[in-house]
């Protein structure tokens, strides 16, 4: 079984799901991130969501596929944690722009 190869922010990205300050050098300044029907505009905001977020649910994610859509990198990844219906399959749907994460949408 061959390993998924990612894009280098989005390896980055998924490496430090529990590390708020790692995560934020994977965004643009004025990067904007959907996730559980909210939009956290710039890296304050998304740092603040994704602290909150990891203490609350502990979530691991392990990617299993990655595709091109229109521009976006579609990342699907296996999710489990201390949340209501773990493990699920989640959708992320990334925009880079100049080797960082311009936007990301996280969807079931």
């Amino acid at each position: 079984m061959n390993a998924l190869t990612l894009p280098e922010p989005i390896a980055a990205y998924f490496a430090a799901e529990h590390s708020p300050e790692a995560l934020a050098h994977c965004f643009t300044a004025q990067a904007v991130m959907k996730d559980d029907g909210h939009t956290y505009t710039g890296i304050d905001a998304i740092k603040a969501f994704m602290a909150e977020a990891s203490a609350k649910y502990s979530a691991t994610s392990m990617p299993f596929a990655i595709e091109r859509e229109d521009g976006f990198q579609l990342v699907r990844a296996n999710v489990t944690g201390n949340f209501p219906g773990s493990p699920i399959v989640l959708s992320y749907r990334f925009r880079l722009e100049r080797g960082l994460i311009a936007s990301l949408e996280i969807t079931a």
